[in-house]
């Protein structure tokens, strides 16, 4: 079995030549075919899920109407929330940087 990175870990060596490949990528169309290359079509659908929700979770609009609007699982926007508010700080900073944060 293949050993995870573990989410709290300060260090997490193993994602960093990951995020340094990100890092180095010029501009939007670089980052999606290297996307399309490295991930399967059901992972690209829920990165693309979880991102979608993003916006609306920091809108306040409550689960059950990102669900209508978007067919996002509950489950999956339930996560997402926690992960804002707990997480590493990424949404923030992608959504800061990316001009596509709440009205």
């Amino acid at each position: 079995m293949k050993r995870r990175i573990a989410e709290t870990e300060n260090s997490p060596d193993e994602l960093d030549p990951l995020a340094s490949a990100f890092s180095a990528l010029r501009d939007p169309a670089e980052v999606r075919a290297f996307l399309l290359d490295l991930c399967t079509p059901a992972e690209l659908e829920a990165m693309t899920d979880r991102w979608l929700v993003v916006p609306l979770l920091l809108q306040r609009i409550p689960y059950r109407e990102i669900h209508e609007r978007t067919q996002v699982s509950v489950t999956t926007i339930g996560r997402v929330a926690r992960t804002i508010e707990y997480g590493a700080g990424g949404y923030a900073a992608a959504i800061a940087r990316s001009g596509t944060g709440p009205a």
